[in-house]
């Protein structure tokens, strides 16, 4: 397959040009230093600027100075156990090995698949199911990429109920990033963004549940009335075609079909349902171990304080007892678990990467400590002064903005968490609002527009395998695009409003 020339630049490549960018910055950017710094935060009206030497950092150091050669080995040795970079790296690719064992298990895949089969005979249960298991899906472990391979599980059985293809996406796909854009718990986004920011893991939680409940009813809404709008016919037990389109005259119609969607996009024959697939005893034993492992984690975080080096002892704990369970059983070898896990922690490699590169890319800045004197310093000191006087409903805004702008040139929620948050978080507090509040912008940003831009591999992958283009995705989700966005602004401002923290 051919690329095209106007193909969006890797994640690492964007990295390499911002490493470049603040190379050149430090020969233009006198260093600085805030010499008074407020114990709640690093605010306009409490600091004293000053600014340090000018110089310009080196190309290669060889006495531990940051230098833009050195910048990637720096970023990924830099930090504590606890922390940023090399804590974060080691929780990123531990807890990706730990669910590369349980979804290489296929105990995961098997329960959705029978949950599917069941949910067929109970019709009007199974868009709504379907769609909070896949949205939880997506704020418990962050599952995106898995979508695809649901998409292709369930399109001959919506095809056969004579559901348009684009259901499939919107029940699986953006179920999961709508439960992605506003999880609790989600340890490759969240946890992340919280880790970097330097504010406790998984804490403001109860504000994202809300959301989390909002954001999921408001986009079932919306695929419900999707679905019935654009629903050609059904697959009765005798075998013949019972036409439900008689409703699709009703006014609460007309904006699904201004899109362009119509029954007449429908196939002209139903396919064949996924078939039984039996949850044994060894299935159960593991989704159990996840679910004690998930239920361990909210424990340690709320009651016993546990951060990135517990939890992700948390999460090794539970891919050895599933790999016990799964050799105890037979499923698996040793060697297959270990690969699994290895596997897990491969897929997650990149991200772990741009965590250090970007780490490295602060360091070439000089730090981010606000006493030190750094190039970052006079950044946020000079975009706090260009935001300071704005209120801070508008300031908050403004994060959001630029986080779903950004979105486009890093999908990756991670990588665009390692990326933004050294930035984002200290520039909250130079505008008076919260590091928590800068997570949150982070979240919603990133995670909601996952469901409109052409660089993500997930979303074009599943279009691909029902085999919309994406014109069309865009006509049809862009309602649903605005609705959420609309609900990210109210919660922001919301946040805002509460003091969140």
């Amino acid at each position: 397959m051919s690329l095209s020339k106007r193909e969006m630049p890797d994640a690492f490549v964007i990295l390499m040009l911002m490493l470049l960018l603040a190379w050149g910055l430090t020969f233009v950017l006198p260093a600085g230093q805030f010499l008074q710094v407020a114990e709640q935060g690093v605010k306009l009206e409490n600091f004293s600027y000053h600014s340090a030497a000018d110089g310009g950092s080196a190309l290669f150091s060889d006495n531990g100075k940051p230098a833009l050669l050195n910048a990637a080995f720096d970023g990924l040795t830099s930090g504590s156990r606890d922390g940023s970079a090399v804590g974060v790296v080691a929780f990123i690719l531990i807890v990706g090995g730990a669910f590369g064992v349980l979804l290489e298990s296929g105990a995961v895949h098997r329960a959705l698949t029978l949950l599917i089969v069941r949910l067929k005979e109970r019709e009007v249960l199974l868009l709504p199911a379907l769609f909070v298991v896949f949205s939880l899906s997506g704020a418990v472990y962050g599952m995106s990429e898995e979508a695809i391979a649901f998409c292709l599980l369930l399109l001959p059985l919506f095809n056969a109920l004579g559901y348009h293809p684009a259901v499939v996406v919107l029940v699986t796909y953006v179920a999961t990033q709508v439960g992605f854009a506003t999880s609790w718990m989600n340890p490759f986004s969240v946890a992340i963004a919280q880790g970097i920011a330097g504010v406790p893991l998984m804490s403001g939680a109860a504000l994202r549940a809300v959301c989390w409940l909002v954001f999921t009813l408001a986009a079932l809404m919306y695929t419900l009335r999707f679905a019935s709008c654009t629903r050609r016919y059904r697959v009765n037990d005798s075998g013949h075609h019972d036409n439900d389109s008689g409703h699709h005259d009703n006014d609460s119609c007309h904006l699904v079909n201004d899109s362009g969607v119509s029954s007449a996009a429908l196939p002209a024959r139903g396919g064949d349902a996924p078939s039984p697939q039996r949850l044994g005893k060894t299935d159960s034993g593991m989704l159990l171990i996840l679910l004690l492992t998930l239920c361990w984690v909210i424990w340690g975080v709320v009651s016993a304080g546990y951060y990135i080096a517990q939890i992700a002892s948390q999460f090794f704990a539970m891919a050895l007892a599933l790999g016990l369970v799964l050799v105890g059983s037979g499923r698996m070898t040793v060697n297959q678990v270990s690969a699994a896990f290895q596997r897990g922690a491969a897929d997650l490699l990149p991200a772990a990467l741009i965590v250090g590169f970007a780490k490295g890319l602060v360091i070439l800045l000089g730090g981010d400590n606000p006493a030190a004197p750094s190039v970052l310093n006079t950044l946020l000191y000079r975009a706090g002064g260009a935001i300071g006087g704005l209120p801070d409903w508008v300031s908050a805004q403004m994060m959001l903005a630029f986080q779903s702008v950004f979105n486009l040139f890093v999908s990756s929620g991670s990588g665009q968490a390692a990326l933004t948050m050294p930035l984002m978080s200290p520039l909250a507090e130079l505008a008076g609002l919260s590091r928590q509040l800068a997570v949150l912008c982070f979240q919603l940003g990133d995670g909601l527009t996952n469901l409109i831009i052409p660089t993500s591999a997930s979303l074009m992958g599943c279009l691909g395998v029902v085999k919309i283009p994406f014109g069309q995705w865009v006509k049809l989700i862009w309602r649903l695009q605005l609705m959420l966005m609309l609900l990210a602004v109210i919660a922001v401002a919301i946040a805002v409003y509460t003091g969140y923290s």
